[in-house]
């Protein structure tokens, strides 16, 4: 208890020196996803709290990205899904797609082939039922675009395109083995519930208003749809991976424990999720103001 209360008087505290800062220097682009940051913490001094990711191809090498194409690329045939892929250091918690043009279309994350004992078949059994996940030598990929994936390999975006939409317009989850299956996600929080399964949890600052898939307290915790939205103003600007299994293979991964999932998730909430061990989850922020995030 006495780290969330912490949590949240850092996050008050980050959001009005934000604030200040931004009645002085300005937001930013005038987009509603101007930028792409991921990772929560209590710290807003560690490396992996609201870490900037880049937005370019050039501004990737720069930052000492590099491009993968072990599972394929644009131009790849067979590829099961659209962009340039692009890590840094092979870490595979956060690997960004690029399009033709070298602007951000999308995000991946690989979860290692091998699970914690605790979980052995994770995630086959939720991919059985969700198909989110495609299946790579060594890992399995969850994929989300930010603009149309037709798109990516097609035409890309110009620069101008760009500078008028940012990060992207459209949150899409890859739920096939190709591209041209997923899941559009609504920009308006009033539509969550009239549109798909997502059902509202609790709000938490520096995040926002959780929505989780089809949550039932009697569900098979590895049965969880690994993606949860993030609302604040009643607009989609953030979001999240969420798996069950407590994986060590990047410092990206967030761990929170089941004493915490009463902040985020809806109650009842299922009581396997977290009981033996921390659950790995990564925050997605498609705006430069975190720390505003006050739902």
């Amino acid at each position: 208890m006495k780290i969330l209360v912490a949590a949240i008087a850092i996050s008050v505290l980050c959001g009005y020196t934000e604030a200040f800062l931004e009645s002085i220097f300005g937001g930013g682009e005038d987009t509603e996803w101007n930028d792409l940051r991921v990772g929560f913490g209590i710290n807003p001094f560690s490396s992996t709290t609201f870490d900037t990711l880049p937005r370019t191809v050039a501004d990737a090498l720069n930052a000492g990205w590099a491009l993968d194409d072990k599972a394929g690329n644009c131009g790849t045939k067979g590829s099961y899904f659209n962009g340039n892929r692009y890590t840094k250091n092979e870490d595979q918690a956060a690997m960004l797609l690029f399009d033709k043009n070298g602007y951000i279309a999308g995000i991946q994350a690989g979860i290692p082939k091998k699970a914690p004992a605790s979980t052995p078949n994770y995630p086959i059994p939720n991919n059985k039922k969700h198909h989110v996940f495609n299946e790579e030598p060594n890992m399995w990929v969850i994929t989300a675009y930010f603009v149309e994936p037709a798109t990516i390999c097609t035409t890309g975006r110009s620069e101008d395109d760009f500078q008028k939409s940012g990060t992207g317009e459209n949150l899409a989850i890859q739920n096939g083995t190709t591209p041209e299956s997923y899941i559009t996600i609504p920009h308006d929080e009033d539509q969550v519930t009239k549109t798909t399964k997502f059902i509202a949890g609790q709000c938490f600052y520096g995040m926002g208003m959780h929505y989780w898939y089809d949550v039932r307290d009697t569900m098979d915790c590895d049965d969880i749809f690994p993606v949860f939205l993030l609302y604040n103003k009643k607009r989609l600007n953030a979001f999240g991976w969420a798996f069950n299994p407590n994986y060590d293979s990047s410092y990206r991964w967030e761990h929170p424990q089941q004493s915490a999932f009463k902040h985020f998730l809806p109650l009842p909430f299922p009581p396997c999720l977290g009981k033996d061990e921390p659950t790995s989850t990564l925050h997605i922020y498609l705006q430069s103001s975190p720390q505003l995030n006050f739902c």
